[in-house]
């Protein structure tokens, strides 16, 4: 797979970005969700849509309200009066690309409907589990903390999250392009396939196989276990937030066409894949993303890093 081919085709649609679309990319190979902190209006939708059209799978999206259930969302069993029998009527969740949109606007209870289908990659309703096809990734957005209408997402649904990423508004060249591309056409209409889905599991099961030196495991252990120790740190990150890590860093070097990862890989992806998991002990919402990343970049400056190549 050509990353920059792929980040190409992805431009078309979103600029000046490109940071945010490689990672994004990364996620997806891993078979992670992803977690967008954003502003509405920035290009969340648009850009799964074209990650969607590139990789020829299947796409659905959902609006999160404050009356949004849990079946909306799963689906439910019905009567059907002409067969006389009970069936399956699915959810938006059933595809390969679910865009769960503004997502701390439903209830807890609402929200913990994608728990089990994040982590398990199946869903339970009436006592019978049903699986996701594969390739399956949930990406979320959730609109500023304080927001009218928002509700928390709760610690155990954010470890779910695999990376938080944060688009962010466009420079100002970038946004120039933008206006221009959508003059006369959706330049989503020129978003070509490039990558067919049996391609891309593929793909992802082969990423499971590159080679992750004793030393790039123990680095990763010690950079999980200094959140758990940093004197301004709540809660630390989980185990899984270490295996989301590795697994990432494996989709990294594999588009960096290399079958091993490497140190850079880590560093590279340390912030997205931690910021979201851990809880400060005195955090005030309205700084609390910057003061997340001080901290972090202040445990990622103390622990050592293995002397490896790359």
């Amino acid at each position: 797979m050509q990353k920059d081919i792929i980040i190409n085709e992805l431009k078309k649609v979103i600029l000046g970005k490109d940071d945010v679309l490689e990672k994004l990319l990364i996620a997806l190979l891993a078979k992670g969700h992803v977690l967008l902190e954003d502003m509405p209006g920035v290009g969340k939708t648009t850009m799964a849509l074209a990650f969607a059209k590139i990789f020829d799978i299947e796409y659905k999206r959902m609006q999160f309200t404050g009356d949004t259930l849990p079946s909306d969302v799963t689906g439910f069993i019905m009567y059907d009066k002409d067969e006389k029998v009970f069936s399956l009527k699915k959810g938006p969740i059933f595809t390969n690309l679910f865009l769960a949109d503004e997502i701390n606007r439903t209830s807890p209870k609402t929200q913990s409907a994608l728990l089990e289908v994040m982590e398990e990659r199946q869903v339970t309703i009436d006592a019978k589990s049903y699986a996701m096809a594969e390739p399956f990734m949930v990406i979320a957005t959730q609109n500023p903390y304080g927001s009218s209408g928002t509700n928390l997402l709760p610690q155990s649904q954010m470890d779910r999250f695999m990376m938080a990423l944060s688009i962010g508004y466009p420079d100002k060249e970038s946004e120039v392009m933008i206006l221009k591309s959508r003059h006369h056409s959706d330049p989503l209409n020129r978003v070509e396939k490039l990558v067919d889905k049996d391609t891309l599991v593929k793909i992802q099961k082969y990423i499971e196989t590159i080679y992750v030196s004793d030393e790039i495991y123990e680095y990763v252990i010690n950079l999980i276990r200094a959140t758990r120790k940093h004197p301004k740190i709540a809660i630390g990150a989980s185990i899984r937030a270490g295996l989301a890590l590795m697994r990432l860093a494996k989709a990294r070097a594999y588009i960096y066409e290399r079958d091993y990862v490497t140190p850079r890989d880590i560093e590279d992806l340390y912030l997205n894949t931690l910021s979201h998991r851990i809880v400060l002990k005195n955090h005030d919402f309205s700084a609390v993303s910057l003061e997340r990343e001080a901290v972090l970049n202040d445990i990622f400056a103390s622990v050592k890093m293995p002397d490896l190549k790359g």
